[in-house]
C-alpha cells in the first residue's frame, strides 16, 4: 500500500516531543528519519537543527566557487586544470603555449596596491617564486602533509521554484517546504531572513502535487492531505501555499471531505541569518535560537535580526522547537487560511539599494507581440516580467532603475549585464538605459587632480576645453561628476544587493590611470584564455548604450549631462591601446590595469574586446560630433586603422577558409580557438539615419565566419557552444569552454540578419526558440552545451542564475530585433529593416516606443514591413 494510504503516520513522518531545544538530542527511542536510511536523506524533525554531518560537510573548503565570484589566487600543479572561477598568478606567454589560467589582480576596474603575499607589478612569477621560498621550511625540518581538503556540495538552484522581487528573493524545492538546505529560504538585501519554514497537517507532511511560478516574484504550491482513518482513496484535504518574494506567504487549508476535519497545523520555522554569499559558498551556520514576539517568532545575531509573524495568531508558539500551531476545525466545503511575513529588521546603518518603490512606473512600455509563431508572445511577456523582478535602484534615487545581474548568484549590480539588458530593451523606451546610464556614472572611477588630490569636480567637464580624442588622451579628457551634481562613486567591486557605493578615494599614479573606467569584476575566461574583464566590456558599453539611446529619442538634456562620462570612457580606451614590444601592439587588451603592469605583463586582445571598442569608438564620434566636441575625426581614423589592423593580423586561413582568432597574444601569435565570442564581430552598432557601422571583418569573411557559426561543432541545436566541440578541452556545462550563452545566441541572430544571412539566423533562432519552451519560456543565463536528442530536453546548468537580466532581455531582442526598427531622432528618421524570411511568420508589434511616443510595426508572411504607427515628426524610410 502507497504510505499515503496508510492509516497512521509512520515513523518517518513521526513529530517528535514540542519544546526540544535546538542542538539538543532527540528523546530516547526516538529514532529521527526512516529506520535504515541515511542521516543525509532523513527528513529533521521539528526542533532538530541541520547540525551534525550535515554541518560538518558546509563548513569544509568549497572546490568549486559561485560563478563570477572573484577569489584568493591559489596556485596549481603545472599542466593541471584549476578549478572553475580560480583566479591564478599569470606566468609570461611562451611562444605557441596556452595562456596561463586567471589574472594578477581582482577585481579589474579597482586599484590595487601591491600588500604583503601580493606579487608587485612586473615582478611576475619569479618574484612570487622567491617568496615562496623564503618562507620555506628549512632545510632537513620534517615536512607535515597538508589536510586534506574536504569538499563542500555546490549549492545549486537548477530545480528549485525561485522567486524573485528585487532586493527580496525565495527559494525551495517544488513541494514548496523551506528545508534549510542548499538556497532553501527567503532573502533580502543578500541576508537569509528565514531558512526553514516546514508544514505539517496532523502530523505529516502534505503530499505534493504542483509547485510554479505564477509570476517572476510569486508562486504557488499546492498539496494533498488525507484524513486519519478515512477510507477513500480520495484525498479529502488541500493545502495551497502562496509565496511572494517579499516575504509573505499565505496558507490555505480547504476540505473537500464528508465529515469535519479536526487536526492540527504546525509550522517549524529556523533561520541563520547568514549572507547569501556564505551560503552560495556552500557554508552553512546552525540556526539561532528563537524568541516568542507578538504573534510570532524573532532571530537575532551577527548583527542581523529577523520576524515572522501570523495572523491569526497561533493557538501555541513553541520558541525552543520554532514551531507555530494551530488547532483546526475546519467543516466539510470550508476552508481556513493564515497569512506568514517574513522581515528583515532594518540595520542602523547603511543604505542598501531598493527595489522598484511603490509609484514607480515600470521602465519601459508594455508591448503586445502577435505572432504566427506563438512561442514568441510568450517568451517577450515573461522575458519583461523576469526583468520586472530584478530592477533595483540606488536608494537616494529611486527613479533611476537599473536591473540586478541575476538571482541567486550576482544578486546586484554588475555594470555590464546592467548595461546590456538596457540596450537591448531600446526598443520599448528608453528610461531604463537613462537609469542605468546615470547608475553606472555615478560608479565610474575619477582621477584626482593633480593639485589637490580630490576627485574633480563637474564643474570640469565639457566646458573646461580637454579632449577625449585619441591624440589627446593621457594629458586629461573632459571629466565630470555624476550626472544630477552629486560625487561620482565606485565601489571596488561589483555591489551586491546589500551594499552601496562609496566615493572615490584613491590617488597617485593608480588611479589616475584607472580613470573613466567602470568598474566590474573578473569572470571565468574558459580553458584558452585568463579570465575576462567586466571592467572593460562596462566601460566601452557605456559609450554605445549612451550612444543608441539618443538615436532611439532619449532627450538631448539627458544625453548631454551623460556625455562627460562617455568622454571618460572613450580616455580609458586610448590609454588600454597595447604597446609594449612584447604585446599584442595596437590593439586593446583591457582597461583595468595600469598602464606599467599592462606592459610588464601583457594581456591578450581579445576578439569581442576589439569589436566593442571599434564600435564605442566609432558611435562615440557620433555623439562627439553631433555635441560639438573635438576628436570625432581622430577617433573614425583609429577605428580605420584598428579595422586594418584587425583584418591583417586576426584571420586565420584553414582549410574551410579561415575564421578570426579568439585573440592575440603578441604579433603573428593568436589563439586559434573557435568560440561563442565571435558573434561580436556582428554587433557593429547603430549609426545615422538608420545605418549600420561598418564592422571589423569584409564582407568575405563575414560570409565564412556565419556558415561556420551553423556547423555542429558550434550549434548544439539549442544555440551556440561557447567553445567548439572539437576543442580537446571541449566541455558542455563549461562556462567558456561549451554551454550555450542565450545573450550570445540572440545577438548572433540580429547580428546575421542585419548581415543578410538569414538562412543561419533562422537555424539559431529555432534551436533557441525551442530551448526556451523547455524552460517555460523563462530562460536562464546559461544551459549544458549538449547535442540536441530528438524528445530529449536541454540539461539545465547547476550554477547558471535563473533569472538572469541578460538572456531575459536577450529574449526581448531576439523577437524585437526580427522587424529591424532603426530609429534616428536627432535626424528625424526611422527605418525598418525586417528579415525578409519572416523566420516568425507574420509579426506585429504594438507599444514599441520611438521618442517616448507609441510606435506599431507589422512584417508579413513574405517580410515586408508596414508601419502602423509612428511620432508625426519622423520621416519613416524603407530598408
Amino acid at each position: 500500500m502507497p504510505p499515503h494510504l496508510a492509516g497512521p503516520p509512520s515513523p518517518r513522518r513521526a513529530t517528535p516531543p514540542y519544546g526540544t531545544p535546538t542542538g539538543a538530542p532527540a528523546p530516547t527511542g526516538h529514532v529521527p528519519g526512516t529506520p535504515g536510511a541515511s542521516p543525509a536523506s532523513a527528513t529533521p524533525a521539528y526542533g532538530t537543527p541541520l547540525a551534525g554531518a550535515a554541518v560538518q560537510q558546509h563548513g569544509a573548503p568549497l572546490s568549486t566557487p559561485p560563478y563570477g565570484t572573484p577569489t584568493t589566487p591559489t596556485p596549481y600543479a603545472p599542466g593541471a586544470t584549476p578549478p572553475h572561477g580560480t583566479l591564478t598568478t599569470p606566468t609570461p606567454y611562451a611562444p605557441g603555449a596556452t595562456p596561463p589560467y586567471g589574472t594578477p589582480t581582482p577585481p579589474y576596474g579597482t586599484p590595487t596596491r601591491p600588500g604583503p603575499g601580493v606579487t608587485a607589478p612586473g615582478r611576475g612569477v619569479a618574484g612570487a617564486r622567491s617568496e615562496q621560498v623564503a618562507g620555506a621550511a628549512a632545510p632537513g625540518a620534517a615536512r607535515q602533509p597538508a589536510p586534506a581538503a574536504v569538499p563542500r556540495p555546490q549549492p545549486s538552484a537548477a530545480h528549485d521554484v525561485l522567486c524573485v522581487n528585487a532586493p527580496g528573493m525565495a527559494a525551495s524545492g517544488p513541494d514548496g517546504q523551506l528545508r534549510g538546505q542548499s538556497l532553501h529560504g527567503f532573502f533580502r538585501h543578500g541576508v537569509r531572513t528565514l531558512a526553514r519554514m516546514e508544514l505539517r497537517l496532523g502530523g505529516v507532511e502534505p503530499l505534493p502535487l504542483q509547485g510554479t511560478l505564477t509570476s517572476a516574484a510569486a508562486a504557488r504550491f499546492l498539496g494533498s492531505v488525507r484524513v486519519p482513518g478515512d477510507l477513500d482513496p480520495d484525498p479529502a484535504l488541500t493545502v495551497e501555499r502562496l509565496r511572494h518574494a517579499d516575504g509573505a506567504e499565505t496558507v490555505t487549508v480547504r476540505n473537500t471531505g464528508a465529515r469535519p476535519a479536526r487536526l492540527p497545523l504546525e509550522i517549524a520555522l529556523g533561520t541563520d541569518l547568514g549572507q547569501l554569499t556564505d551560503i552560495a559558498a556552500g557554508r552553512r551556520s546552525a540556526d539561532l535560537p528563537g524568541q516568542v514576539q507578538s504573534s510570532g517568532l524573532r532571530w537575532a545575531g551577527q548583527g542581523r535580526a529577523a520576524t515572522v509573524s501570523a495572523r491569526p495568531s497561533p493557538h501555541a508558539v513553541l520558541a525552543g522547537a520554532g514551531v507555530l500551531r494551530w488547532d483546526l476545525d475546519i467543516q466539510p466545503g470550508a476552508r481556513w487560511s493564515v497569512d506568514l511575513q517574513v522581515e528583515l529588521e532594518a540595520p542602523s546603518t547603511g543604505r542598501p539599494p531598493t527595489g522598484r518603490g511603490p509609484g514607480v512606473p515600470l521602465p519601459w512600455s508594455e508591448p503586445e507581440v502577435r505572432a504566427d509563431d506563438r512561442r514568441a508572445t510568450r517568451l517577450v511577456g515573461r522575458a519583461l516580467d523576469t526583468l520586472s523582478g530584478l530592477l533595483l535602484a540606488d536608494a537616494d534615487r529611486p527613479t533611476d532603475l537599473y536591473t540586478a545581474s541575476g538571482a541567486p548568484w550576482r544578486f546586484g549590480l554588475t555594470a555590464a549585464d546592467a548595461l546590456w539588458a538596457a540596450r537591448m530593451t531600446l526598443p520599448l523606451g528608453t528610461r531604463l538605459a537613462a537609469g542605468t546610464l546615470r547608475a553606472t556614472a555615478r560608479r565610474q572611477h575619477l582621477a584626482p587632480q593633480p593639485s589637490t588630490g580630490a576627485a574633480r569636480p563637474a564643474e570640469s567637464g565639457a566646458a573646461d576645453g580637454a579632449s577625449s580624442s585619441p591624440s589627446a588622451v593621457g594629458s586629461s579628457p573632459a571629466v565630470a561628476a555624476a550626472p544630477g551634481g552629486a560625487p561620482a562613486a565606485q565601489p571596488a567591486a561589483v555591489q551586491g544587493a546589500g551594499s552601496v557605493s562609496a566615493p572615490a578615494t584613491d590617488s597617485g599614479a593608480a588611479a589616475q590611470a584607472m580613470d573613466g573606467v567602470i568598474p566590474g569584476p573578473l569572470r571565468h575566461g574558459g580553458p584558452e584564455l585568463p579570465a575576462s574583464c567586466t571592467a572593460t566590456e562596462a566601460t566601452l558599453l557605456f559609450v554605445t548604450v549612451l550612444a543608441e539611446a539618443w538615436r532611439w529619442g532619449m532627450p538631448r538634456a539627458e544625453v548631454a549631462e551623460l556625455l562627460p562620462a562617455a568622454e571618460r570612457a572613450l580616455g580609458a580606451l586610448r590609454a588600454a591601446v597595447a604597446e609594449g614590444p612584447d604585446g599584442p601592439v595596437g590593439f586593446v587588451t583591457d582597461l583595468g590595469r595600469p598602464a606599467e603592469e599592462r606592459a610588464a605583463r601583457p594581456g591578450p586582445a581579445r576578439c569581442e574586446v576589439q569589436a566593442q571598442a571599434h564600435r564605442a569608438a566609432l558611435q562615440g564620434a557620433d555623439l562627439l560630433e553631433a555635441f560639438d566636441r573635438p576628436g570625432a575625426a581622430e577617433w573614425r581614423a583609429w577605428a580605420a586603422e584598428l579595422r586594418e589592423r584587425f583584418r591583417e593580423q586576426f584571420w586565420i586561413d584553414d582549410l574551410s577558409g579561415g575564421r578570426p582568432a579568439a585573440a592575440l597574444l603578441a604579433p603573428d601569435r593568436p589563439v586559434p580557438a573557435l568560440a561563442s565570442t565571435l558573434v561580436h564581430l556582428f554587433d557593429v552598432g547603430l549609426g545615422v539615419e538608420g545605418e549600420l557601422h561598418e564592422g571589423l571583418l569584409d564582407r568575405e569573411q563575414t560570409r565564412l565566419l556565419a556558415q561556420r557559426l551553423v556547423t555542429p561543432e558550434l550549434d548544439c541545436g539549442w544555440g551556440l557552444r561557447t567553445l567548439s566541440a572539437k576543442s580537446p578541452r571541449f566541455n558542455p556545462l563549461g562556462h567558456r569552454s561549451g554551454v550555450v550563452r542565450v545573450q550570445e545566441t540572440a545577438l548572433a541572430v540580429s547580428g546575421l540578419v542585419d548581415a543578410g544571412f538569414e538562412r543561419e539566423a533562422e537555424i539559431l533562432l529555432e534551436g533557441l526558440l525551442e530551448a526556451s519552451a523547455h524552460f517555460e519560456y523563462r530562460l536562464p543565463e546559461m544551459y549544458a552545451g549538449e547535442q540536441k536528442v530528438a524528445d530529449c530536453p536541454p540539461v539545465p546548468h547547476p550554477a547558471a542564475c535563473r533569472p538572469a537580466a541578460m538572456s531575459a532581455a536577450a529574449a526581448v531582442h531576439l523577437v524585437l530585433s526580427l522587424a529591424g526598427v532603426r530609429p534616428d531622432v536627432p535626424s528625424g528618421r526611422v527605418a525598418t529593416h525586417p528579415a525578409s524570411t519572416a523566420p516568425l511568420g507574420a509579426l506585429e508589434l504594438t507599444g514599441l516606443r520611438v521618442a517616448g511616443e507609441p510606435f506599431s510595426v507589422r512584417v508579413s508572411r513574405i517580410g515586408v514591413a508596414v508601419v502602423e504607427e509612428a511620432p508625426s515628426f519622423l520621416q519613416l524610410a524603407a530598408g
